[in-house]
């Protein structure tokens, strides 16, 4: 670890004392899929969403800044909705709402949302032997049937409303970052063959957690078998401490009693339709002690970049 980041040990005595016991992983998908991913939300309507994008007083949002795609990204992900694959955790429910910042906020109808995120114990598809950082079993170890190449990523095409929905599991973490998942927006392509071809990338970012909500999903199963100092949104070498506007979520409990039940999650991304993002923003370079691996030999060849 370098010196900037908090050590926050994550312990199972700890998850004992939040939650009155672990939570067994299979556990988590039956139980809490079920519920968190219930469409029950699209009783608000998408109409409502949308007009809720600008803020309260009635200007519209400021553009969002592009950062690092990072080193874990891969050409060719899918278009799917629900990307978990099988893949043990807390249940997510990601809504995201892309809009022109530059035209009153209005909706980019048929804009393609992209996201990769790690698993519980901090490892990306692609890269599974990639070192997450303190300790953790290897991702073989997790026993379930995810493709290796292809597990936690995906795209989603927005509707007339600009809204796109995801079915994931909250992010674990790896050194030396905080708990993310990677975003893209992109225009002027089509989906062929599964997955979303041409056109070109808008908005390259970065979703965040509040400390306090990634802490606690942490101290359960199966996050709590990963352990050591994990980063928090200060000391993250991305995060800019923006709020939403760079990229923090705003999380809501499907149970508030119970953490293991999963999390909506719902942001609004202001991006420039006419703009192009390189994937090269912000964030700097990875300090010493970054995940270290490659992907598969038969695995899509990663981007460049030399950032987290």
């Amino acid at each position: 670890m370098t010196g900037n980041h908090t050590d926050k040990t994550i312990s199972r005595r700890r998850a004992l004392a939040v939650t009155g016991g672990t939570v067994a992983a299979g556990g988590l998908v039956a139980a809490g899929f079920q519920s968190a991913f219930a469409d029950t939300a699209d009783t608000t309507t998408d109409a409502d969403a949308t007009a809720s994008a600008s803020s309260t007083s009635g200007a519209c949002m400021t553009l969002m800044t592009s950062v690092t795609e990072g080193p874990y990204y891969l050409d060719g992900a899918l278009v799917r909705k629900d990307i978990t694959e099988g893949k043990a955790g807390v249940p997510l429910t990601l809504r995201l709402t892309v809009v022109d910042a530059t035209d009153g906020c209005t909706p980019v109808k048929g804009a393609a949302v992209e996201i990769w995120h790690c698993d519980a114990w901090g490892y990306y598809s692609g890269y599974t032997t990639a070192n997450p950082g303190g300790s953790a079993p290897a991702e073989s170890e997790e026993g379930d049937s995810a493709n290796d190449l292809t597990y936690l990523r995906g795209y989603q095409v927005a509707n007339a409303n600009g809204v796109v929905k995801f079915e994931t599991i909250f992010p674990g973490w790896y050194t030396p970052r905080t708990c993310h998942i990677h975003v893209k927006v992109h225009t002027g392509g089509e989906k062929e063959d599964g997955t979303y071809e041409g056109g070109k990338v808008n908005y390259t970012g970065q979703l965040f957690f509040a400390d306090d909500i990634a802490e606690e999903i942490f101290t359960l199963d199966p996050y709590a078998k990963h352990t050591g100092s994990y980063t928090v949104l200060a000391d993250d070498m991305v995060y800019d401490g923006g709020g939403a506007a760079s990229g923090l979520l705003t999380l809501k409990a499907v149970h508030k009693k119970d953490p293991s039940k999963g999390y909506k999650g719902s942001l609004t991304l202001g991006v420039d339709p006419d703009a192009e993002s390189t994937g090269a923003g912000s964030g700097g370079t990875p300090p010493s002690g970054a995940p270290t691996g490659a992907p598969p030999s038969d695995s899509p060849s990663p981007s460049a970049s030399a950032s987290s």
